[in-house]
């Protein structure tokens, strides 16, 4: 399929592109070209278009600076445009989703003497629901009394009036062309709150049954994005529409070449997407408000027919559920052992795991009951709302179409909240097979002392192989870093690759031993000495950091990193911007600002700030990493798997944490040099990458850097 039109297609662009930037052809570049030409451009047909054979998957670990966005669409976009199929790119973070639609593919276009049409594509959440906005401007009083009991579901249309007068030039906007109902482009900032009134997901959403179809924005911009080249989303919206079946929001994955640039963020978010979670207090009080707001909806609504039959039996399936939830709040308190647990975020939370998932025959008990409950509410309400459907479409069922319209969304989310519950009890109880992963299972504690339930897969590989990999047309998975000790093979691993993946490394054009400078010095401390460590921090980071513009220092904790900033001369702590006290966004632009004005100025930062931070030049001359970046010991999804690698025999030191601290090491040295003109130092205050024989291993696939160690 990859003929000599396509082939010469791809160098021109190439070429053109070079040529019109007045750039050279970097080696990188050109071997991750090739080889998104070969995967993609290699796939047998069938007599349908789709297809046929193994899976077509590539996976490019591209270098910081091999301009990998440019390489991925030269090669990916005249390959699916003479397919006729999308090209969907999807990114893990806004960030990057906004560079390439704002700049990368602009520039493409300008440049590289190809002609396509692209459009970002976005979740339903992002978009004004017509029905909403229509129904919140009508009797609004009357309105909020109707549908009283609601305001959990994100139905409290009780409006003030600041909140009236916002609606009302939202419609007017609308009806000028003045807004497109895209929240992201309203030109004032709106409150979470005001905006949850206006929006929809497809469980409330009555799609061409609502008299607002014709007019509706999402399915507009859902038809835009069908008519595209290259849509560009993120990684949950390619997950969300996996697990509706694929093509529900983009287009048939069996049509797509899909592209997921930060790709190594992929297991982690489909291992996410399938966790669940429910708090038991906060349940039992829906339950409570259900019964006493569908009492009351009958009272004043009575409704003749089958509708009205099954209606009056939701009070009572509520009211009789209720308790089972406040028993197990009593059984999860008794059996729960809550201790402080850190997460990568920074956050504390009383937390207790239930180790290797193992859930203690009482509670699997009484997990089974709550099982049986909500699967009754969750149908009782599914035959609700498909009764709602009908009487939108006109047919006798005993409720008036306006009032069916006006009240599908409401009971469409108390069925998606049943029948989330029942999916929670259902996975907590099941017991997991021998040969297959278990499910991570534990609790936490909230500051209202509520307890959160919850429950997640510990590996995203057979999700990933049956939804995705075995159903695209073709994928690419791209990231500055997807090798671990220099192999793929922790990541093929999460990912669950098929084996006809093809993996390869397009080296960066930066000279890492030219600019950067990696120096493990002796502070005389182990960093398994939390207090010793951090008072050594506190004692050199001043000379460490002497001299130098703008500087990051990575911590593993917050608590190391709060005791190294308490620690500090007052002085030093001026010169601070620590995580947590600004939004990252904030932080960024006053540490930006003060360089620019001649300051020194530091980061402060923990796991986030290790990746996705573009600092060039001065503002990041030196960066500072605490400790090897082990995973946070009590993370309940990393525990489980360890046991059950041990469980089978295995070393989940050696086989998890120690490649997925290179990982993370890696990323965070990558926030060294950004551009070929950068140059500066990274210090790991660690000695372990010269003492022991994992850290020499983690320490030889750190990026080529001069070193100097004491």
């Amino acid at each position: 399929m990859l003929n000599d039109e396509l082939k010469s297609q791809i160098q021109t662009a190439y070429r053109t592109f070079l040529e019109n930037k007045q750039l050279k052809p970097r080696y990188g570049q050109r071997v991750m070209i090739a080889e998104v030409a070969k995967v993609f451009g290699g796939i047998t047909l069938d007599e349908d278009g789709r297809r046929d054979g193994d899976p077509a998957i590539a996976v490019v670990e591209a270098g910081t600076g091999t301009g990998k966005t440019v390489a991925y669409c030269l090669a990916g976009i005249p390959i699916a445009k003479h397919l006729g199929k999308p090209l969907v790119i999807a990114t893990a973070t806004v960030a990057l989703q906004e560079q390439i639609v704002l700049k990368d593919l602009p520039d493409i276009q300008r440049n590289a003497g190809l002609d396509f049409r692209f459009a970002l594509a976005k979740g339903r959440g992002r978009y004004v629901c017509l029905a909403k906005l229509d129904h919140l401007l009508q009797d609004n009083q009357a309105m909020a009394s109707r549908q009283q009991g609601f305001a959990e579901e994100g139905f409290n249309l009780a409006v003030d009036e600041a909140g009236l007068k916002l609606y009302t030039r939202m419609v007017e906007a609308l009806a000028s062309n003045k807004w497109d109902g895209e929240r992201d482009s309203w030109p004032e900032a709106l409150e979470d709150q005001d905006w949850s009134r206006l929006t929809t997901d497809h469980i409330q959403c009555s799609n061409r049954r609502c008299s607002h179809f014709n007019q509706c924005v999402f399915y507009k911009a859902r038809e835009g994005v069908q008519k595209v080249d290259v849509i560009v989303t993120n990684h949950d919206l390619v997950l969300a529409d996996l697990a509706l079946g694929g093509g529900a929001i983009l287009p048939d994955p069996r049509d797509c070449l899909y592209i997921f640039d930060e790709g190594h963020h992929l297991p982690d978010k489909a291992i996410a997407h399938f966790a669940h979670n429910t708090r038991l207090a906060a349940t039992a009080d829906w339950l409570d408000q259900l019964d006493k707001s569908l009492s009351k909806l009958l009272l004043q609504n009575p409704l003749p027919g089958d509708f009205g039959r099954l209606l009056e039996q939701v009070p009572a399936q509520a009211k009789d559920l209720r308790p089972h939830q406040q028993f197990m709040q009593q059984a999860m308190g008794e059996v729960a052992d809550f201790a402080n647990s850190e997460d990568f975020s920074g956050h504390i939370r009383p937390q207790h795991r239930f180790e290797h998932g193992l859930i203690p025959d009482h509670l699997r008990d009484m997990g089974t009951e709550l099982k049986a409950g909500f699967g009754r509410l969750s149908d009782l309400l599914q035959r609700l709302v498909d009764l709602l459907k009908e009487a939108i479409d006109g047919e006798a069922v005993g409720v008036p179409e306006h009032q069916a319209e006006e009240w599908y969304p409401l009971f469409g989310a108390l069925q998606a909240r049943a029948a989330t519950n029942w999916t929670l009890w259902t996975q907590f109880c099941l017991q997991d097979a021998e040969d297959k992963p278990p499910t991570a299972r534990w609790l936490t504690l909230t500051e209202a002392n509520d307890i959160d339930v919850h429950v997640s897969p510990i590996s995203a590989a057979d999700t990933l192989r049956q939804y995705l990999w075995h159903s695209a047309f073709a994928a690419l998975v791209t990231s500055a870093t997807l090798t671990a000790l220099g192999r793929f093979d922790r990541f093929s691993h999460r990912a669950g690759l098929p084996k006809s993946a093809v993996c390869t490394l397009a080296p960066s054009p930066f000279r890492h031993a030219e600019k950067g400078l990696l120096r493990i010095p002796d502070i005389g401390v182990d960093p398994k000495d939390n207090a010793g460590h951090s008072a050594a921090i506190i004692s050199h980071l001043p000379d460490i950091l002497a001299g130098c513009r703008g500087a990051l220092v990575l911590f593993s904790s917050r608590r190391q990193m709060l005791e190294v900033f308490g620690g500090l001369d007052p002085a030093m702590r001026e010169k601070l911007l620590v995580q947590g006290d600004l939004s990252k966004q904030e932080l960024i632009r006053q540490h930006r600002k003060a360089v620019d004005d001649g300051h020194q100025s530091i980061i402060f930062g923990l796991a986030s700030f290790a990746e996705g931070v573009d600092l060039p030049g001065h503002y990041c001359e030196h960066v500072v990493i605490a400790k090897i970046p082990f995973a946070v010991p009590d993370d309940p999804v990393e525990a489980t798997l360890a046991e059950w690698i041990e469980r089978n025999g295995g070393n989940p030191f050696m086989e998890i944490a120690v490649p997925d601290a290179c990982l993370r090491l890696v990323q965070a040295c990558g926030r060294l040099l950004r551009t070929e003109q950068d140059s500066g130092t990274i210090t790991l205050l660690d000695r372990r990458l010269v003492t022991k024989r994992y850290g020499k291993a983690i320490l030889n696939a750190l990026p080529p850097f001069r070193r100097e160690i004491e």
